[in-house]
Protein backbone atom coordinates (compact mmCIF):
# COMPACT_ATOMS: atom_id res chain seq x y z
CA UNK A 1 0.00 0.00 0.00
CA UNK A 2 1.32 3.47 -0.82
CA UNK A 3 1.12 6.52 1.36
CA UNK A 4 -1.51 9.09 0.48
CA UNK A 5 0.04 11.91 -1.51
CA UNK A 6 0.37 15.39 -0.15
CA UNK A 7 -0.28 14.79 3.53
CA UNK A 8 3.37 14.69 4.58
CA UNK A 9 2.62 12.21 7.34
CA UNK A 10 4.83 9.54 5.84
CA UNK A 11 7.53 11.84 4.45
CA UNK A 12 11.17 11.59 5.41
CA UNK A 13 12.62 12.40 8.83
CA UNK A 14 11.23 15.39 10.71
CA UNK A 15 13.14 18.66 10.82
CA UNK A 16 15.70 18.67 13.65
CA UNK A 17 15.01 20.99 16.57
CA UNK A 18 17.61 23.76 16.52
CA UNK A 19 20.07 23.97 19.40
CA UNK A 20 19.62 26.99 21.67
CA UNK A 21 22.17 29.73 21.12
CA UNK A 22 25.11 29.45 23.56
CA UNK A 23 24.50 33.06 24.61
CA UNK A 24 20.90 32.40 25.64
CA UNK A 25 21.87 31.94 29.33
CA UNK A 26 23.57 35.35 29.32
CA UNK A 27 20.44 36.90 27.83
CA UNK A 28 18.21 35.14 30.35
CA UNK A 29 20.37 36.41 33.22
CA UNK A 30 20.28 39.98 31.88
CA UNK A 31 16.50 39.91 31.71
CA UNK A 32 16.16 38.30 35.14
CA UNK A 33 18.55 40.77 36.77
CA UNK A 34 16.79 43.78 35.23
CA UNK A 35 13.45 42.48 36.50
CA UNK A 36 14.88 41.77 39.95
CA UNK A 37 16.26 45.30 40.24
CA UNK A 38 12.92 46.73 39.07
CA UNK A 39 10.99 44.74 41.65
CA UNK A 40 13.37 45.77 44.42
CA UNK A 41 13.18 49.44 43.39
CA UNK A 42 9.38 49.23 43.47
CA UNK A 43 9.38 47.51 46.86
CA UNK A 44 12.03 49.79 48.36
CA UNK A 45 11.90 53.18 46.64
CA UNK A 46 14.75 54.52 48.78
CA UNK A 47 17.07 52.22 46.79
CA UNK A 48 15.73 53.27 43.40
CA UNK A 49 18.36 55.89 42.65
CA UNK A 50 21.12 53.44 43.46
CA UNK A 51 19.87 50.40 41.55
CA UNK A 52 17.86 51.74 38.60
CA UNK A 53 21.03 52.47 36.55
CA UNK A 54 22.09 48.85 37.10
CA UNK A 55 18.73 47.61 35.80
CA UNK A 56 19.13 49.87 32.76
CA UNK A 57 22.53 48.29 32.03
CA UNK A 58 20.93 44.85 32.03
CA UNK A 59 18.11 45.97 29.76
CA UNK A 60 20.68 47.36 27.30
CA UNK A 61 22.60 44.07 27.42
CA UNK A 62 19.40 42.09 26.89
CA UNK A 63 18.47 44.22 23.88
CA UNK A 64 21.92 43.80 22.30
CA UNK A 65 21.97 40.05 22.96
CA UNK A 66 18.43 39.55 21.65
CA UNK A 67 19.40 41.23 18.38
CA UNK A 68 22.65 39.27 18.14
CA UNK A 69 21.08 35.86 18.66
CA UNK A 70 17.66 36.60 17.18
CA UNK A 71 15.85 35.85 20.43
CA UNK A 72 12.16 36.34 21.06
CA UNK A 73 10.60 38.50 23.78
CA UNK A 74 11.60 38.51 27.41
CA UNK A 75 11.49 35.44 29.58
CA UNK A 76 10.33 35.42 33.18
CA UNK A 77 12.69 37.03 35.64
CA UNK A 78 14.09 35.47 38.76
CA UNK A 79 12.34 36.36 42.00
CA UNK A 80 13.86 39.21 43.95
CA UNK A 81 14.50 38.65 47.63
CA UNK A 82 11.76 40.08 49.84
CA UNK A 83 14.23 40.72 52.64
CA UNK A 84 15.28 44.07 54.07
CA UNK A 85 17.54 46.20 51.86
CA UNK A 86 20.96 44.92 53.04
CA UNK A 87 19.91 41.28 52.58
CA UNK A 88 18.20 42.03 49.26
CA UNK A 89 21.31 43.82 48.03
CA UNK A 90 23.51 40.91 49.05
CA UNK A 91 21.20 38.57 47.11
CA UNK A 92 21.53 40.77 44.04
CA UNK A 93 25.30 40.94 44.55
CA UNK A 94 25.43 37.13 44.57
CA UNK A 95 23.27 36.98 41.43
CA UNK A 96 25.50 39.57 39.71
CA UNK A 97 28.61 37.59 40.67
CA UNK A 98 27.17 34.37 39.24
CA UNK A 99 26.04 36.20 36.09
CA UNK A 100 29.50 37.76 35.71
CA UNK A 101 31.00 34.27 35.73
CA UNK A 102 28.56 33.14 33.04
CA UNK A 103 29.41 36.11 30.84
CA UNK A 104 33.16 35.65 31.44
CA UNK A 105 32.98 31.99 30.44
CA UNK A 106 30.98 32.94 27.34
CA UNK A 107 33.58 35.57 26.42
CA UNK A 108 36.36 32.97 26.57
CA UNK A 109 34.53 30.52 24.30
CA UNK A 110 32.62 32.87 21.98
CA UNK A 111 33.63 33.47 18.38
CA UNK A 112 35.47 36.75 17.80
CA UNK A 113 32.35 38.57 16.60
CA UNK A 114 30.67 37.87 19.95
CA UNK A 115 33.60 37.93 22.38
CA UNK A 116 33.81 41.71 22.68
CA UNK A 117 30.16 42.02 23.70
CA UNK A 118 30.53 39.17 26.19
CA UNK A 119 33.65 40.74 27.69
CA UNK A 120 31.87 44.06 27.99
CA UNK A 121 28.90 42.45 29.72
CA UNK A 122 31.18 40.53 32.09
CA UNK A 123 33.04 43.72 33.01
CA UNK A 124 29.79 45.59 33.60
CA UNK A 125 28.50 42.83 35.84
CA UNK A 126 31.76 42.92 37.81
CA UNK A 127 31.26 46.65 38.42
CA UNK A 128 27.72 45.94 39.62
CA UNK A 129 29.09 43.48 42.20
CA UNK A 130 31.30 46.28 43.53
CA UNK A 131 28.52 48.88 43.36
CA UNK A 132 26.32 46.70 45.57
CA UNK A 133 28.87 46.50 48.40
Amino acid sequence: MTAPGGCGLFDSDPEPIPEPDPLQPVLDEARALAAAYDRLAAAQPDLSGRITPLAEDHRAHAAALAILIGAAGPSAGAPVPSAPAPAALSGLRAAESAAMKTASASARTAPADRAALMGSIAACRATHVEALR
